[in-house]
């Protein structure tokens, strides 16, 4: 039940940016989705299986947004500042992604998700959730590959290809730090364009 999983996610994210984690209750959830409670379990198992497919689904969009990033910029450097912009910009406004990107979990949030048994569940979109969630560093890992897949044309000496993974590091931490601490004028894409100015020529 594709619709019924995702306005159920939908309720979820939006009891949790109301109240702690530990406060939302599983029928108030299904009750805002327009759903039944049993449907909740068909889908999700438990609570924790409901919390691990909203931080699977909240990697899933981060990624997805890096990935329309690259591909709507043009240029080396402009790409990795939307990288940035956006790291910064989707982190700020969601403390569940914020916490998954930088490893700080607050009690309001779920708790982070461990490494545990096979799943059990008979929905495959559940099973995905049910393994292991990428960490802050393997988020950095994501992104500095996807990056280096579309700036690196074929042929790209390794010493060229080492410096864009380390530009995009660069530009993936930018972001982060704008987080806790927003730029002034020019904001995240200005700092990582003269952070990078003496890699690209823009």
């Amino acid at each position: 039940m594709p619709a019924a999983r995702e306005s159920l996610l939908d309720a979820a994210g939006r009891a949790l940016a109301q109240r702690p984690w530990s406060t939302v209750r599983m029928v108030d959830v299904a009750a805002a989705a327009g759903v039944s409670r049993q449907t909740l379990y068909n889908e999700f198992g438990s609570k924790d299986g409901l919390a691990r497919a909203l931080m699977r689904r909240e990697a899933d969009g981060y990624l997805a947004g890096v990935d329309r990033a690259l591909a709507t910029h043009a240029g080396p450097r402009d790409r990795l500042a939307a990288i940035a912009e956006w790291t910064a910009t989707a982190a700020r406004g969601n403390a569940l992604l914020r916490a998954m990107l930088t490893g700080s979990w607050t009690e309001r949030l779920p708790e982070p998700a461990r490494p545990g048994l096979p799943s059990t569940s008979t929905v495959p979109a559940q099973r995905r959730a049910d393994g292991p969630l990428p960490a802050p560093g393997d988020f950095l890992r994501m992104v500095r590959e996807r990056a280096v897949a579309v700036l690196a044309a074929p042929g790209t000496p390794a010493s060229d290809t080492a410096r864009l993974a380390f530009a995009c590091e660069l530009a993936i931490r930018l972001g982060l730090s704008c987080v806790a601490a927003p730029p002034d004028e020019g904001g995240t894409t200005a700092l990582v364009h003269h952070a990078l100015h003496r890699d690209f020529d823009g």
